[in-house]
């Protein structure tokens, strides 16, 4: 078992979810962020918390589920960026399972 986790901006929200279609994923939770853009070197020392020029609504998304379906989905993702040339991709990782209560 693999949780496979997504981030994107609000307004690829609806994309990434016919990303986890497509990916045999069928079971994810969705949760808003906010994301910070600082293109400024900060001394993580100075300030606890994230600052930044730019604050972005975001989402992030993810599912535990099969290192198949995970696999997919990061290669679809991969292109999904390629094919959108943005800035801000859609970001995406798979972090082992080691046990599950279920």
């Amino acid at each position: 078992m693999k949780l496979f986790i997504v981030t994107c901006l609000r307004e690829s929200q609806d994309d990434v979810a016919k990303i986890f279609k497509q990916a045999n994923i069928h079971v994810f939770s969705a949760s808003p962020i906010i994301g910070f853009r600082d293109n400024q070197q900060m001394d993580i020392m100075d300030s606890w918390f994230a600052s930044g020029d730019q604050k972005m609504d975001s989402m992030m998304l993810f599912s535990f589920t099969e290192a198949k379906n995970a696999d997919c989905g990061m290669e679809l993702i991969k292109i999904f960026n390629k094919a959108s040339g943005t800035d801000l991709p859609i970001r995406c990782f798979i972090v082992p399972v080691e046990k599950s209560g279920l």
